[in-house]
C-alpha cells in the first residue's frame, strides 16, 4: 500500500518554507484564500495544485506584481513576506545563496 506525499508545512519547510511551496502557502495567505494561521501541514500535494492554482488565479489582474495589489492585500503580503524573510534568517537562510548569477 502506498502513502501519499504530503506537505510538511510551512513551520516546518525549509528555513521556514523558503520554497516555492511556501511561497504559494504565504501567496494564498495574504490573498485570503486560506487563513493566516493555516499552515497547510498535511495537505496532499493535489491540494497544495489547487491552491496553486487559485494563487494564480488570484495574482492574473494585478499581472504578478505586488506592486499593482489594492493597498489592504499589498501592505498584508508585505507583513507576511517580512515576517517569513526574518525568520528565515534567523535559520540561517541565505538569499544569496540561490543566485542565478553563477
Amino acid at each position: 500500500m502506498s502513502r501519499e506525499k504530503t506537505y510538511v508545512g510551512l513551520d516546518q519547510d525549509n528555513f521556514g518554507g523558503m520554497t516555492p511551496t511556501g511561497t504559494i502557502v504565504r501567496d494564498a495567505q495574504a490573498f485570503g484564500l486560506i487563513p493566516e494561521t493555516e499552515t497547510c501541514a498535511g495537505w496532499s500535494l493535489d491540494r497544495i495544485q489547487l491552491l496553486y492554482d487559485q494563487v494564480s488565479e488570484a495574482w492574473r489582474p494585478y499581472g504578478h506584481l505586488v506592486s499593482g495589489l489594492p493597498e489592504e492585500v499589498r501592505e498584508r503580503h508585505q507583513r507576511i513576506f517580512t515576517a517569513a524573510l526574518t525568520h528565515a534568517r534567523t535559520l540561517g537562510w541565505k538569499p544569496e545563496l540561490y543566485t542565478d548569477d553563477e
